[in-house]
């Protein structure tokens, strides 16, 4: 049995906290999370980023695939503050729209979005499945999926072995912040409960590190 559950806040939005964050080296593992969304994806279409924080994500995506028109939502003005920065820098605001809302309803059409990504967002939700249900409902039939996130270690000696290893050269702020993540996240059983309850099918759902567990179907050709 993992360690219990322990929420933290749902959103992150102070201007500390989005520079912070955006100053955490994310670059292996947003690196590794965009070449499986860009081999799961389509030629060209509609993405959907949710959770997008200062859109690193999407910038990658965008310079890969000039046919993607990429919508990326996050609850938290000041981390679209810094990534409309981002965006504007890379010369992308054609291809890349910032949409502050909550990814738990959202006011987009029905089967709407050829790809759905999610990096890093399930575990600050107190409850995903409403979350997942609208996945369920944005994704058009044929459409592709990818959500990834933190996995709870089964026991405080395993957090703390993850801390050691993953932690890098983070501030002690950094540090907590990940450990306060790894907390709050869901163990694999939990993750496949919710997304059966969502009726979202034909997906694998396994756990593709030592930290994170990951939700994948590729795009449907007919």
């Amino acid at each position: 049995m993992a360690i219990p559950r322990i929420l933290e806040p749902e959103v992150m939005d102070t201007a500390q906290a989005a520079a912070d964050y955006d100053a955490m080296d994310f670059t292996e593992v947003n690196n590794d999370f965009a070449q499986l969304a860009l081999e799961l994806g389509p030629e060209s279409g509609r993405i959907l980023d949710l959770g997008t924080g200062t859109a690193r994500i999407p910038l990658l995506l965008a310079q890969a695939r000039p046919h993607w028109q990429i919508t990326a939502v996050d609850l938290a003005a000041s981390m679209l503050t810094i990534g409309q920065q981002h965006i504007d820098q890379a010369q992308l605001h054609d291809q890349i729209t910032l949409l502050p809302a909550d990814a738990k309803s959202l006011p987009l059409g029905d089967q709407s979005f050829d790809l759905i990504i999610s990096n890093s967002l399930v575990h600050h939700l107190p409850d995903p499945l409403p979350f997942f249900a609208e996945i369920q409902r944005l994704l058009h039939f044929q459409g592709a999926l990818l959500i990834r996130d933190l996995i709870r270690p089964q026991t405080e000696a395993g957090l703390q072995n993850i801390l050691m290893n993953h932690g890098g050269n983070s501030s002690p702020n950094q540090l907590k912040l990940f450990q306060d993540s790894l907390r709050a996240s869901f163990t694999l059983s939990e993750i496949k409960t919710m997304i059966h309850q969502a009726g979202i099918k034909n997906v694998e759902i396994y756990q593709s590190s030592n930290r994170h567990w990951t939700v994948a179907r590729a795009v449907r050709l007919l």
